[in-house]
């Protein structure tokens, strides 16, 4: 009776005998080691599922100490080799039996993610706002000061200098301008996201003839709904990032991948899709330094010595803009960047 109450568990159950081998396991418990019962029953548990931390010895610990326990966010790896984050609680049931429940964390933990990125987005958009405003007021009255002086002046070397004057406050008013990211409203339009990756690296094989630029398309993917030249310039811009921090670390055999995929019940923060069009592109560089990780999507933020540190801020930008976001993955000689965009068409 018990045993068909726990097979309509979402909770994944698993029963282990006195050597800490698998009894039996409801179907949430299939699902979430991704094997069935009948290929795993009767192994060691510990050397099905590995950890950070020692499973074997805090199950046998359990077992002989009769005293139950919780872990959270534990960092297991199924035996499909597929890394998982689990709240898990054991509890004796006698000198031969132990039941373990576990209870999935990723989907939780990325969410919470997902949300803080889009928290920080606002913001950051909210203070570009205040800040250009109170930059460009000025910027405004020293260029007016300036066309009036030039006027004024019958020396032409000093009215080289009220040029300058006012270049240089033309150039800060366009730093401000790119902080802000797009000035125009995004047109959803159809669009096919292989057009646009096949445009990005067009330009990209002009620019950097020396990286390998391979292609993993999935053509199934269907049509979304966006603003053509800005998901251009955003995918472009994560991509020149990625090609320029090889081309700078001399990464031998630079090589960057473009791949899309699509997700089904896909959640995007705290929403979920019933489809999200995927696009990974993926670099064999040098990696993004940890320290960067968290402020990587800020304004003049840059990893590179020659970078404005723009480039990824105004990608996110437009993401968001297409109820999307985007998010990263580095490790030296890996570095993934997914650009998640929803495809239900919108309604407005």
């Amino acid at each position: 009776m018990y045993r068909r109450l726990m097979e309509h568990l979402t909770t994944a159950v698993l029963l282990l005998d006195g050597e800490l081998r698998l009894r039996w396991m409801n179907p949430a418990a299939e699902a979430l080691l991704a094997l069935s019962l009948s290929r795993l029953q009767g192994q060691p548990l510990p050397a099905l599922v590995e950890g950070e931390e020692d499973l074997g010895g805090l199950l046998a610990k359990a077992r002989d100490e009769f005293h139950p326990f919780t872990q959270r966010e534990a960092r297991l790896i199924r035996p499909t080799g597929e890394p998982l984050t689990v709240d898990y609680t054991v509890t004796p049931l006698g000198p031969d039996e132990l039941l373990l429940e576990m209870e999935p964390r990723d989907r939780l933990l990325r969410i919470s993610r997902e949300e803080a990125l889009q928290t920080r987005q606002e913001t950051i958009k909210v203070l570009a706002r205040g800040l250009a405003h109170e930059v460009k007021n000025p910027l405004g009255g020293i260029r007016g000061a300036a066309q009036l002086l030039e006027r004024d002046l019958d020396d032409p070397g000093l009215q080289e200098f009220t040029r300058i004057i006012i270049e240089e406050v033309d150039r800060l008013r366009d730093l401000v301008d790119s902080m802000l990211g797009p000035n125009r409203l995004v047109r959803h339009e159809p669009l096919n996201i292989h057009k646009v990756l096949e445009r990005v690296r067009a330009l990209l094989i002009v620019e950097h003839p020396a990286v390998r630029i391979e292609r993993d398309y999935d053509p199934s993917l269907p049509e979304l709904s966006g603003d053509e030249s800005q998901m251009i310039q955003a995918l472009l811009n994560v991509a020149r990032n990625a090609v320029e921090a090889m081309t700078e670390a001399e990464t031998p055999s630079p090589r960057l991948t473009l791949r899309t995929r699509a997700r089904r019940q896909f959640t995007l923060g705290a929403e979920r899709h019933r489809l999200v069009c995927e696009v990974a592109i993926i670099d064999n560089g040098p990696g993004i330094p940890e320290a960067l990780r968290e402020t990587l999507f800020y304004p003049m933020v840059s990893g590179r010595a020659e970078g404005s540190g723009l480039g990824l801020s105004i990608a996110q930008s437009i993401l968001h803009q297409h109820q999307g976001l985007i998010e990263c993955d580095s490790h030296p000689g890996h570095t993934q960047f997914r650009l998640l965009i929803p495809l239900e068409k919108r309604h407005d």
